[in-house]
């Protein structure tokens, strides 16, 4: 037996540690070289890694939600069993230039100094074989690899669709099964009765190895990976912000009127929602209260406040929440803020060519549109000082020039970091906000 050690090289952007998010192997399996073997996630990175040997896995150190440390060994194989030819035992793979791309699944903090990068990081999952290259075999191009190439977001999809990956033919370099591809098998096929595919279907855990059920009848599910980051960074901005709530009323009979004219006219670009005229207003507040287009930096104490808004939009996706920017958003008019937002919740969920930025965010937006309900209480994304949310318009009674009347009526539920926002400024903005959709011609003067 010829024992090959893979260690987990060295990740750059300063990571000394990643998680197993998944096995795709056990003990016993024989893998070709190249097969996908496991993903790691760091806090930069999602990594897929690929076997850089053929051979028989004879042991794998850890499980989901594990970490492993830079330097520890990852997995290991008998490289003879398929006759491979390989380096000595105990191999060390060289540390890898800081290349890892930057897939945030939440914004993380940007440099305070410039909220603005000049380059847009490539998003999704990249394997690590990307990173540091490894040695590859040529496969035939019209033959499928024994084992299916996928991203766990592309994983995640076709389990709860009720999808064998196997049967999707795929489309990607060297047989990767693609979002495209489960795209276009759920069209041509359609999704499993038991499945879904609706960006707000709640996820079935009970397909992961991380789940298990006891005889009682309770579920236990490890928080891992996506749900992992969302969790602790949300826990560190109610731990350190003090948050306060505002609740304003508004009334937007009149800008429903608009929007329905502009989309059955055919005279918007796109399609419209409500979002993108509370954005339009938003940007337009933010010129009069600059305090709340800033990013708080308790460590030095110092408040940054942005000429530019770098817009957040929270985004419900099957990895969970994810925040893409629309840089520049005082650029844009209606039909390119509303052309902005749809292609940056697009691309945060894989759809389209495009991959926005995940962070640099100066203001954050967000919104559950129809189940919106009535009220809610957003959580900071830090380090911003301010987040704008949109709940459910619904027709109510109100009190019009003495007489009770039917009118379109939503609730903004924002809350602030008090830190940096008084709650004067506070309603101020957002009463701004409220007059700007309470009479619509003013968006566009």
């Amino acid at each position: 037996m010829s024992e090959f050690v893979f260690k987990l090289p060295d990740l750059g952007e300063g990571a000394v540690e990643a998680e197993i998010v998944a096995w795709h192997v056990r003990p016993g399996d024989v893998v070709a070289e190249d097969d996908i073997v496991a993903d790691i996630m760091t806090d930069k990175a999602n990594v897929e890694v690929p076997a850089p040997v053929g051979g028989t896995v004879l042991r794998i150190h850890g499980e989901p939600g594990d970490k492993v440390a830079v330097g520890a060994e990852l997995i290991a194989f008998d490289a003879v069993a398929t006759g491979e030819r390989v380096p000595p035992a105990q191999v060390d793979v060289p540390a890898v230039a800081a290349q890892a791309p930057k897939a945030d699944l939440m914004p993380a903090a940007p440099p305070l100094a410039s909220p603005q990068p000049t380059e847009t990081p490539k998003q999704g999952p990249e394997r690590l074989a990307d990173v540091h290259p490894l040695p590859t075999a040529a496969a035939p191009a019209a033959q499928r690899p024994a084992k299916v190439i996928a991203s766990p977001a592309v994983r995640r999809r076709a389990a709860e669709a009720g999808i064998d990956l196997a049967q999707v033919p795929p489309s990607g370099p060297r047989g990767r099964t693609l979002q495209r591809d489960v795209d276009a098998w759920l069209a041509g096929v359609g999704a499993s009765p038991s499945g879904g595919t609706d960006a707000g279907t709640t996820h079935d855990h009970s397909a992961q190895p991380c789940a298990t059920t006891d005889d009682a009848g309770v579920e236990e599910i490890r928080i891992i990976g996506v749900r992992r980051v969302i969790a602790e960074r949300m826990a560190a901005s109610k731990r350190n912000i003090p948050h306060f709530s505002y609740v304003e009323e508004v009334d937007v009979t009149e800008l429903e009127r608009l929007r329905c004219h502009l989309n059955e006219t055919g005279a918007a670009a796109t399609r419209l929602t409500l979002l993108p005229f509370v954005a339009l207003a938003l940007v337009d507040a933010l010129r009069a209260f600059p305090q709340c287009n800033a990013h708080f930096d308790a460590d030095a104490g110092v408040l940054r406040r942005f000429r530019s808004v770098q817009l957040g939009v929270a985004t419900h996706t099957a990895d969970g929440l994810k925040v893409p920017v629309v840089r520049d958003a005082e650029r844009h008019d209606l039909n390119g803020l509303a052309a902005a937002i749809q292609a940056a919740a697009a691309g945060a969920r894989g759809e389209g060519t495009m991959r926005p930025p995940l962070a640099g965010s100066t203001v954050t937006i967000t919104s559950l549109g129809a189940l919106g309900g009535i009220a809610s209480t957003p959580v900071i994304n830090a380090p911003e000082v301010a987040i704008v949310g949109v709940n459910k318009a619904a027709q109510r009674p109100a009190v019009v020039d003495g007489a009770v009347v039917p009118r379109t009526m939503m609730n903004l539920s924002s809350s602030f970091d008090h830190r940096a926002v008084d709650g004067m400024d506070a309603a101020r903005l957002i009463r701004h906000v409220k007059g700007r959709l309470e009479h619509p011609a003013t968006l566009f003067m």
